[in-house]
């Protein structure tokens, strides 16, 4: 570690050595050099004077990349990609002449960048399937767990710590759809030339069409996608960034919504993030158990939601074939984004995890406020017993008024009950009105929502990929 220059917190302290590597100049400019094989393999299969040596040569040193010959090129012609050109042909004497042939600096720089973002967009998705399952086994495990529901964060009609559970997850499988739609338009730029117009294979194949409409095809498959995109300036079109940044902020803003809950409900005391045996909540009050992966989880989650704009922009602003303003922007915007949906993701695993939820917390906060809940129930009952409607709900009305007092202004615990009882209209006694004070009569299709959802929705897709289920995710800090 470099303790003398800045280093990206996101690669120190937050995002997986998986998705390091897939913005890694490893991985970066090996993909280079299999494109420039790719590209040699098809001008040569389409009949130019290409050898099967020099495709051997270049094969060979695909890996082992001569970084110092090409930071020292770099130094002098101030361009990278010819800069590599240069280090791969010190490398492969043989081949050196065809390296790049009739290609321009985007056929490496932007296939390059859409084989990264699939590859980021992969991972991204493995870990996305396990929080969903992980959600999906926490909101199975408490379908029936009564708890106050809230609107506008005031206490209304209860649900179900389960179904509550089941509105985070309901996002998340509205991000996988998402990301499902985009993994599945990715497409490669191909060979397109400097303006889009595939002038130098005109010149190359010697105005041969049929063969030129092969070559992007022909690259397609040999790098694992299905095609090329159909028409380009220089580089494919910006907006794909921009959708693939959406999925990656639509995915922040489902955890971020996912986070704050948890940390309003360890503020309440009824659910809390794991906590560790050494963990240290605060410098100066030691007895304080902070929700700080939650923290984490909407603090990275704010910076991909504002990261989104970078593309958005960049898109809007390119001027015809191509400008340049594009390139320092992508270098941040893009990798930075996938790093901290990386970490955000492996903490949203982890949370959900080892979520602990302390039910008779919940119980208590619920019996303070079912009272006032319960008043239409209590009610029907007095008018079934021969009460006059109209009348009892003026005095439950009042009895509320004067109950809710008694809490706000008195700190006094909640007597709703006792006044009832005590009230002749209703003719109900105490331990009657407590009998009908059962949390789980006041849930509705709580359990029943979450049971057919899970069934429905969650399971199907998550069966389809129980192969990448299971992961555990290593938290830095």
């Amino acid at each position: 570690m470099s303790t003398d220059r800045y280093s990206s917190p996101l690669s120190e302290r937050y995002a997986s050595k998986e998705m390091q590597y897939i913005f890694s100049q490893d991985k970066k400019f090996r993909t280079w050099r299999r494109l420039w094989v790719a590209l040699a393999e098809t001008e040569k299969e389409l009949g130019l004077d290409i050898t099967d040596e020099q495709i051997e040569e270049l094969k060979a040193h695909v890996d082992d990349i001569n970084y110092d010959v090409a930071i020292q090129r770099e130094k002098e012609v101030r361009h990278d990609v010819m800069s590599h050109v240069y280090a791969y042909g010190v490398q492969c004497p043989k081949a050196k002449g065809i390296i790049h042939l009739g290609a321009t600096s985007c056929y490496v720089g932007d296939n390059t960048d859409i084989i990264i973002m699939t590859e980021a967009l992969k991972l991204v998705r493995v870990k996305l399937l396990n929080v969903m399952n992980e959600l999906a086994a926490f909101a199975d495990k408490y379908k029936s767990q009564p708890t106050l529901a809230f609107t506008h964060f005031q206490p209304a009609q209860p649900t179900t710590v389960g179904k509550r559970a089941s509105l985070w997850l309901n996002e998340f499988a509205m991000d996988y759809e998402d990301l499902n739609y985009v993994l599945s338009t990715m497409k490669l730029l191909g060979s397109k030339g400097t303006t889009g117009t595939q002038a130098s294979f005109l010149e190359l194949f010697a105005g041969d069409e049929e063969k030129i409409d092969r070559i992007d095809p022909m690259i397609a498959e040999k790098m694992g996608f299905d095609a090329c995109v159909p028409v380009s300036g220089q580089t494919y079109s910006r907006k794909t960034d921009t959708r693939v940044l959406n999925v990656l902020a639509g995915i922040a803003a489902s955890a971020t919504k996912m986070s704050n809950d948890i940390r309003l409900l360890q503020h309440l005391k009824e659910v809390e993030e794991p906590f560790e045996k050494n963990q240290i909540g605060s410098s100066a009050m030691a007895y304080k158990r902070n929700p700080m992966r939650s923290e984490r989880i909407a603090s990275l989650s704010r910076y991909v939601i504002i990261d989104a704009l970078n593309p958005a922009i960049t898109s809007a602003t390119q001027w015809f074939e191509r400008t340049l303003d594009d390139s320092a922007n992508k270098r941040l915007s893009i990798p930075e984004g996938f790093l901290a949906i990386d970490g955000i993701l492996d903490l949203c695993i982890n949370v959900v995890d080892g979520l602990v939820v302390h039910d008779k917390v919940i119980k208590k906060h619920m019996m303070a406020e079912l009272p006032f809940m319960a008043t239409e129930n209590i009610m029907m009952d007095a008018v079934k017993a021969g009460g006059d409607r109209q009348e009892l709900h003026e005095r439950i009305r009042t009895l509320s008024m004067e109950a809710g007092k008694a809490v706000k202004e008195e700190g006094k615990d909640n007597n709703l009950l006792e006044l009832i009882a005590a009230d002749d209209a209703f003719g109900l006694g105490l331990e009657e009105l407590k009998e009908t004070m059962e949390p789980s009569k006041f849930i509705g299709r709580s359990a029943r929502q979450v049971e057919v959802f899970l069934r429905d929705v969650i399971r199907p897709i998550l069966k389809e990929n129980e192969d990448v289920l299971g992961v555990k995710a290593d938290i830095n800090v």
